[in-house]
Formats: C-alpha cells, structure tokens, sequence
C-alpha cells in the first residue's frame, strides 16, 4: 500500500514474471479449441452476493472466496478492510498483473520485474449528493507500471498496448457496461 498524493492508501501489488514455461499459452491455446468447436465455450457467468457487515461494512461471496470490504473511520467505517473504490483498484491492477503476464508470454516477452500502482481521484460530493453535477465514481484513474527485463523499450510498449486492448477489467473503466438492477423486496 502507498499513500496517494491525498494521503489516502491505496493498493499497489508487485509480481516478479519471469517463468515463461508457466503454461498460461496451453490454457489459452485450449481456450481457443473450445471455442472453435463451440461458440457458447466463449461465455462464461461470474457471480458474486453481498451480505451487510457492521455499519457500512459487508461481507462478498464469490465461489469460495469471501471478500470483506469496510470504510475509513471518516466514512463511517472502522477500517477494517479496504473500501470498495480501493477494492475496484485492488482488481484493476491484479487484472493488469495477469493480462500482463499472459500477454507476455503469448508475445515471447521476458518480464523480470513488474509492479502496477493505480490511484484514483473521487469527489465525495457526488456519493454523498452534495453536488449532483459530481460523479459519484473516481473523476480520473491513474495506472502506472513499472516492467524490467532484457526487453527493448519498443517491445515492451508493443506488451502494454496488448495489455490496454485486452484488460477485462480496464475494460469495465473505458468501456460501457449495460448493467441492469432488479429489485426484489420481501
């Protein structure tokens, strides 16, 4: 964790990628098989549930993972966890992380160091309906990567603009995602 030019911590993950022979081509070379001899292979359903915990705390399940997420003190929170804004941030460099790993491989690029930082900047006035004329959401993300290897400067932009087409969850950020709330009551 760094501490933003804010003050605000925010996630930041280092990952060392110089195993080439991890077989992340095989799984995408199978991927394409599957797909070849299937379209509906292509589509895969994520689901998540979320339970309240605490004040403004809650509890996120994901298969068999569960994803805790609180606020600051200043929020309501008793810190006991990251936020969800540092959670979003949290999956947007891990995604970086393996879309930088895969696509290096995939590339035949060597890879000896990697570090992604993002921060992002959020007026409260729009969560807290202050100033509807403000975003609720970050105002601007910033993502900085760090990649060491024998590599030529060239080759390894050619390797970040595979990972800028590629990234599901930047994707989610640049892109428009239709999403669609129903609400049940009982």
């Amino acid at each position: 964790m760094k501490p933003s030019s804010t003050g605000i911590v925010v996630p930041s993950v280092t990952a060392v990628t110089t195993d080439l022979s991890t077989p992340l081509n095989d799984i995408g070379d199978a991927t394409a098989r599957a797909v070849a001899a299937d379209p509906a292979n292509a589509l895969v359903v994520f689901h998540a549930t979320g339970t309240p915990e605490g004040t403004v705390g809650s509890a996120i399940n994901t298969r068999t993972h569960t994803i805790r997420v609180d606020e600051p003190a200043t929020l309501g929170g008793t810190d006991t966890a990251a936020n969800p804004v540092e959670v979003y941030l949290a999956a947007l460099i891990s995604c970086h992380v393996v879309t930088y790993r895969f696509w290096a491989q995939r590339l035949g690029i060597t890879v000896d160091e990697l570090e992604v930082h993002a921060e992002g900047d959020l007026d409260v006035r729009g969560f807290f309906g202050l100033d509807d004329s403000v975003r609720p959401g970050f105002q601007a993300v910033r993502v900085t990567v760090r990649i060491g290897g024998p590599e030529t400067p060239q080759r390894y932009d050619e390797l970040r603009q595979a990972v800028d087409a590629h990234c599901p969850v930047l994707d989610l950020t640049t892109g428009s995602t239709p999403v669609d709330t129903t609400l049940i009551t009982y």
